[in-house]
C-alpha cells in the first residue's frame, strides 16, 4: 500500500490538503499528515513513497492524484530536501519542518527530540543560563535583547514563584513562524519552556496564543497533555488572546493574562523583576524558545554561535510574504543580504512587475527601496538603516503600489491598536492621519520650506500648505518615537517616514521629502 504525506498546517488546509488527504485515502493510500515544508506556493504538497524513496508533487489537487500515483504528474518535483528553496537553507528551528507528525512523541524522540532538555537537567541551573548566554541567542520578536542576560535577572530577583510566558501572539503582517512551529513541531516549544523553567526556577508557564489561531491552540493543548508526564514538575497552560495587537508588547500581554485590560505597563519596573501577578517573570517568543533545545544538545551552544555574523548570532527564520514568486519560510544564518532574499530565493515578484519596496518587521517596519537591498540581515545594520528585523517578516510591493496610502495605513493601524494610555500614541496617531490626508489632498496654500519649519508647531491650525505639514508630520514622528511608553507608538515612525523619503511623489505633487523641509 502506498503511504502519502500530507500536511496539515492552516494555509494546506486553506489551499484544500484535507480534500486532496480524502481522496488519496480513497485511492487506497496510507495518509500520513506532518508538519508543513514552508514553502507555500506549492501547498498542498503532497510527498508519496515509492522505489526510489519519497517524491514531492505540488500544488496538489484531488484530480492530480491518478497521476501522481502512476508517475507522470508535471507537478513532480523530486525530492523535497533536494529543492533548492530548502536545499541552501540552515535549519535548525525548522529542522522537524515536513519530517514528522506533530502530535508523535515518537516521531519527536526519533529526530533529537529531549536531548536538550535531559542535558539541561542534568547541569545546574547557572550553567543552563551560561550556555545560552555564550549561544549569542537573542530575542527573536523585535529588540534582540540577550536572552541570557534576562535570564540571568530573573534567575537573581527574589521571588517564592516565577513564571515563564511564551508570547505567541504573532500579529505582525508577513509573518507565520510561529503558527508554523506551534502546529507542526509544538512539543520544540514545551521543551525550550521546560528548559527556561530549570534554568530560572519556575514550576507554572504560560503560552499566550493569539485567538485567530485556532489550529495552533488545538495541537499546543493536545501536545501539553501528552508531554505533560515528560516536562514534569513543570507545569504549562495555553491562553487564548481577545484580537489586540498591542498584545504583543510584554507588558500588556501580562495585563491580559491576569485578566485585565490589555494596555502597556510603564517601566520599570521591568517583567524580569515584577511580571505576571507582580513575580519575576521570563517573556521570550516562540521562536526564541524553540531555539533553545538545539543550542542545550551537545555542543549546541558552540554551533549556534559560529553562524551569524557581529552580534547576530545564530539562525533566522525569515518569513516571505505579500507580491512575491516564492513565498514561505526561509531559515538561515544571520547576514544574508535582503536583494538574495527577495530576488534570488523568493523570485521576485508574484504579478512579474518590479519590485518596488519591501517591509521588514511588520505593520510599523521601515519600507525599504530595491537601492538598499543589499543590506545585510542582522540587527545592527537594519538599526544603522534606520529600519528593524522584528520578527522576521518580509512584505514585498512591486511598483503599483501608493507609498502614501501605505504611510497613511501605518498611522491608522497606530491609531486603532493603540491601547490608549499614553499621549504620544493616542493622540498623535490621530493627529498624524489627519496630516498625512491634508498633505495626500494638497489642501493649503504652498509656502517655502524654511518659511514653514518655525511655523510647524501651529501649521495644523493655520493651514500653511504641505510643506509646513511634512515638516509638522516630522516632528509629530519624533515626538511618537521617544515619547510613547511601548513601540507600538515608538515604531510608526519607521513606516511612515521612510515611505516619505523615498517615495515624495506618492505623496502628490510637490512635496518635498522630510531632509528637504528641514
Amino acid at each position: 500500500m502506498t503511504t502519502v504525506r500530507i500536511s496539515d498546517d492552516s494555509l494546506a488546509l486553506a489551499c484544500g490538503a484535507d480534500a486532496v488527504a480524502a481522496a488519496f485515502l480513497r485511492a487506497g493510500c496510507t495518509v500520513e499528515r506532518v508538519s508543513s515544508w514552508g514553502m507555500h506556493w506549492l501547498e498542498p504538497l503532497v510527498e508519496v513513497d515509492g522505489p526510489d524513496g519519497w517524491t514531492g508533487f505540488g500544488p496538489a489537487t484531488p484530480a492530480d492524484i491518478p497521476a501522481i500515483l502512476d508517475g507522470t504528474s508535471p507537478k513532480a518535483i523530486g525530492r523535497v530536501a533536494d529543492h533548492p528553496f530548502i536545499a541552501r537553507q540552515q535549519r535548525l528551528t525548522f529542522a522537524r519542518a515536513g519530517r514528522t507528525r506533530p502530535l508523535s512523541m515518537e516521531d519527536y524522540a526519533a529526530t533529537g527530540g529531549w536531548a536538550g532538555l535531559d542535558r539541561a537537567r542534568a547541569l545546574a541551573p547557572a550553567e543552563v543560563i551560561a550556555e545560552v548566554t555564550r549561544s549569542g541567542l537573542r530575542g527573536r520578536g523585535g529588540a534582540g535583547f540577550p536572552t541570557g542576560i534576562k535570564w540571568r535577572t530573573v534567575a537573581d530577583a527574589p521571588g517564592d514563584r516565577k513564571y515563564v510566558v511564551c508570547n505567541a501572539d504573532e500579529g505582525d503582517s508577513g509573518t507565520f513562524a510561529d503558527r508554523m512551529l506551534m502546529e507542526g513541531d509544538p512539543f520544540a516549544l514545551i521543551e525550550g519552556m521546560a528548559i527556561v523553567a530549570h534554568a530560572v526556577g519556575a514550576a507554572q508557564g504560560y503560552i499566550y496564543v493569539r485567538s485567530e489561531y485556532p489550529h495552533a491552540i488545538a495541537k499546543l493543548s493536545a501536545a501539553i497533555g501528552i508531554a505533560a508526564p515528560r516536562i514534569a514538575p513543570f507545569r504549562l497552560d495555553v491562553r487564548a488572546g481577545a484580537g489586540a495587537y498591542i498584545c504583543g508588547e510584554e507588558t500588556s500581554l501580562l495585563n491580559s493574562l491576569e485578566g485585565k485590560r490589555g494596555e502597556v505597563r510603564a517601566k520599570p519596573p521591568l517583567p524580569a523583576i515584577a511580571g505576571l501577578f507582580g513575580k519575576p517573570t521570563v517573556v521570550n517568543n516562540v521562536l526564541t524558545l524553540t531555539a533553545l533545545p538545539h543550542i542545550m544538545a551537545a555542543g549546541g551552544a558552540e554551533e549556534y554561535a559560529r553562524l551569524g555574523i557581529d552580534r547576530s548570532r545564530g539562525t533566522k527564520p525569515i518569513q516571505l510574504a505579500g507580491n512575491i514568486r516564492h513565498g514561505g519560510v526561509f531559515e538561515t544564518a544571520f547576514g544574508i543580504p535582503l536583494r538574495e532574499l527577495i530576488e534570488d530565493i523568493g523570485g521576485g515578484t508574484a504579478s512579474g512587475r518590479p519590485v518596488k519596496a519591501a517591509q521588514v518587521g511588520g505593520p510599523l517596519g521601515a519600507y525599504i527601496p530595491p537601492s538598499r537591498f543589499d543590506l545585510p540581515f542582522d540587527y545592527e545594520a537594519f538599526a544603522a538603516a534606520d529600519a528593524m528585523i522584528g520578527h522576521g517578516g518580509v512584505v514585498v510591493f512591486d511598483d503599483s503600489a501608493d507609498m502614501g496610502s501605505l504611510a497613511r495605513f501605518a498611522m491608522d493601524f497606530c491609531a486603532v491598536e493603540s491601547c490608549g494610555k499614553c499621549t504620544p500614541c493616542r493622540i498623535g496617531s490621530t493627529r498624524g492621519v489627519e496630516l498625512l490626508d491634508r498633505i495626500r489632498d494638497g489642501a493649503g496654500r504652498a509656502v517655502d520650506a524654511v518659511e514653514a519649519l518655525p511655523q510647524m508647531h501651529n501649521a495644523s491650525k493655520a493651514g500653511h500648505g504641505r510643506e509646513a505639514d511634512v515638516a509638522l508630520l516630522t516632528d509629530l514622528c519624533e515626538t511618537m518615537r521617544f515619547g510613547s511608553l511601548c513601540a507600538l507608538g515608538g515604531f510608526t515612525h519607521y513606516p511612515v517616514m521612510s515611505a516619505l523619503e523615498h517615495w515624495p511623489e506618492d505623496f502628490g505633487p510637490k512635496v518635498l521629502g522630510p531632509e528637504e523641509c528641514g
